[in-house]
C-alpha cells in the first residue's frame, strides 16, 4: 500500500457491506455518528467532581421526594420520570438505560458505551493512544472513567467490581430504583430489629 492511499477504517467496509439503495445516511461511518455525542460525553468526564457534586444533592432531593413518590405510586411515576431521565442522560453521557447506573463510580464515563459492555475495567485491545479496540476513533470507556475517577472525592468507586447488568431493568428508571433503595435502607436504620422479639 502507498503512503498516499487512505487506510481502509472500519467504516469503508461497513459502508462497502451496506446493500445498495436509494436511501442514503446523513453520515454513512458508524463511528462519525457516535463520535457527535463524544463532546458531551468527555465534557462529562472532564467535569466528574463538578457531576458528583450535583448528583449528591439531585439523589438528596430525589429522597426527600419519596413520600410523594410512594403516596402516587412509583409504577405511575416511572413513565414521566423515565422520560425525563433518558433524555438527560442520553445527552450528558450517551446513556443506554440498563437500569442500573454506576456513573458515580465509573467517574462519569459510562461503560454501557464500551462495545464489548464491560463493567469491571478495559479488555486487553486498548489501543496505544487510548482509543477502544473496536471502534477506533472512541476513546476507551475504561481509560476515561478512570480519568474522571481521579477529579472525584469519592473516586476509588472505580476499583468497586460491579455486578453483571441485570436484563430484566433495562429500560427501567435508575433513579427511582436508587431512590426506593435509599429510602428502604433509611428505614431499617429507624427501626432496627428487636433481636427481643418473637418472630
Amino acid at each position: 500500500m502507498s503512503e498516499t492511499s487512505p487506510a481502509i477504517t472500519q467504516a469503508t467496509l461497513v459502508k462497502k457491506a451496506a446493500p445498495k439503495s436509494d436511501y442514503k445516511p446523513a453520515d454513512v461511518s458508524p463511528q462519525r455518528r457516535v463520535q457527535r455525542s463524544f463532546a458531551v460525553r468527555l465534557w462529562s468526564v472532564r467535569h466528574s467532581r463538578l457531576l458528583e457534586w450535583f448528583y449528591a444533592r439531585f439523589s438528596d432531593m430525589f429522597l426527600a421526594l419519596h413520600p410523594l413518590w410512594k403516596r402516587i405510586g412509583y409504577g405511575r411515576v416511572e413513565g414521566p420520570i423515565k422520560f425525563v431521565e433518558k433524555r438527560v442522560k442520553g445527552f450528558m453521557f450517551d446513556c443506554r438505560m440498563c437500569g442500573q447506573c454506576i456513573l458515580s463510580s465509573t467517574g462519569m464515563s459510562c461503560p454501557m458505551n464500551c462495545p464489548k459492555q464491560l463493567r469491571n475495567g478495559p479488555c486487553g485491545g486498548v489501543r496505544a493512544n487510548g482509543n477502544c479496540e473496536v471502534e477506533p476513533d472512541m476513546p476507551c470507556v475504561w481509560v476515561k472513567a478512570w480519568e474522571g475517577s481521579r477529579n472525584m472525592v469519592h473516586g476509588d468507586k472505580v476499583l468497586d467490581v460491579q455486578k453483571p447488568v441485570d436484563q430484566s431493568l433495562r429500560e427501567t428508571s435508575a433513579w427511582l430504583r436508587v431512590t426506593a433503595q435509599a429510602a428502604a435502607a433509611r428505614e431499617a436504620a429507624r427501626n432496627p430489629p428487636n433481636p427481643g422479639a418473637p418472630a
